[in-house]
């Protein structure tokens, strides 16, 4: 999900064109296999260098394809702050009346 401070570059027509072509370059190139590990079709174009608040609006760092990476969700979710570590088992966590209140990762499940 994306931050707040992101949401409407994510929702722009720069970004969704820049996006659409890079996806359609990488499934021309090979089918549109993870650039990272080869083996699974990509999900998410991925910027390699981390976008913040300052960076966002240069589009030499945030619609420069040179910039990106197609990958497939379990490749995406290893960078950080991207998803949950697949180093970590998600564990599901009840409220009183056992209703699901949250996934957790393991290392987090001392606190319930």
């Amino acid at each position: 999900m994306a931050k707040e401070w992101a949401e409407g570059f994510y929702k722009s027509k720069p970004w969704r064109q820049c996006r659409a072509g890079y996806i359609a370059e990488r499934k021309r190139i090979d089918g549109g296999v993870c650039e990272c590990c080869h083996n699974a079709l990509g999900y998410i174009v991925h910027h390699k260098i981390l976008l913040t608040p300052e960076n966002i609006v240069d589009p030499d760092i945030a619609l420069n394809w040179k910039h990106l990476s197609f990958e497939c969700k379990d490749c995406h979710d290893q960078h950080e702050g991207h998803g949950v570590s697949m180093r970590c088992d998600p564990v599901v966590a009840f409220d009183e009346d056992g209703d699901v209140v949250g996934i957790l990762p393991q290392h987090q499940t001392d606190r319930l």
